[in-house]
């Protein structure tokens, strides 16, 4: 049997990174797979959907938390090596063979690391890009995604005063959100991640200004 595997939440500032994969004959997937990317928010939630529902196809998830993310003896290399491995042990059996959406600059050298981690013994080939050319890894990339956004809206109803936004450093309601949150609290709220350069800098800026109030 073949699979794919992806993941969703690499670079956001809160929140949990998920990886999925999905264990099938390609010509079992529903019609409209493409790169999460690619596809409407409604459009993802039907496919992912309907792929669940599917009892020819195989669907699990792996979640990465902040305090994981965080630790300071890995990297996202590693912990995108990790999730992958996770939720291909979910599906995988003796045999399988598949792609892999690679995390590393060297394909060949991700592939392998997520191979060793598998407990099944599979054959991996990994690819950048794999979401766009490969259904099963496309299919993997909106089960992750939906995942992905599952989780934000779960963390906005964590904090139903403000607009968390969608988690990444770019979103300014995202930052408007960090910064209003140390503002009041003193310290990062328990989603976000603590290492990544934009909680560092809300956190320095919130001391320069206790600083200068003093």
């Amino acid at each position: 049997m073949q699979f794919g595997v992806d993941e969703a939440g690499k670079g956001p500032v809160l929140g949990s990174m998920f990886a999925a994969a999905v264990r099938a004959e390609p010509a079992a997937l529903p019609e409209g797979i493409d790169d999460s990317k690619n596809l409407a928010p409604a459009r993802r939630e039907e496919l992912a959907e309907r792929l669940r529902g599917d009892d020819r196809i195989g669907v699990a998830v792996a979640e990465l938390p902040p305090d994981r993310i965080d630790d300071p003896e890995t990297d996202m290399n590693t912990l995108t090596v990790a999730a992958q491995a996770a939720a291909l042990d979910g599906v995988a059996d003796d045999g399988d063979d598949g792609v892999v959406d690679a995390g590393d600059t060297d394909a060949g050298r991700f592939g392998r690391r997520v191979a060793d981690r598998v407990a099944a013994d599979v054959s991996i080939t990994a690819e950048h890009g794999a979401d766009e050319t490969y259904a099963l890894v496309g299919a993997a990339s909106v089960v992750a995604k939906v995942a992905r956004d599952a989780h934000v809206a779960d963390l906005g109803a964590e904090y139903p005063d403000t607009d968390v936004g969608s988690g990444y450093p770019s979103d300014p309601a995202t930052r408007a959100f960090l910064r209003e949150y140390v503002a009041e609290h003193g310290d990062l709220p328990a989603c976000a991640r603590r290492s990544w350069s934009t909680s560092q800098d809300v956190l320095a800026a919130a001391e320069q200004s206790a600083l200068s109030e003093f």
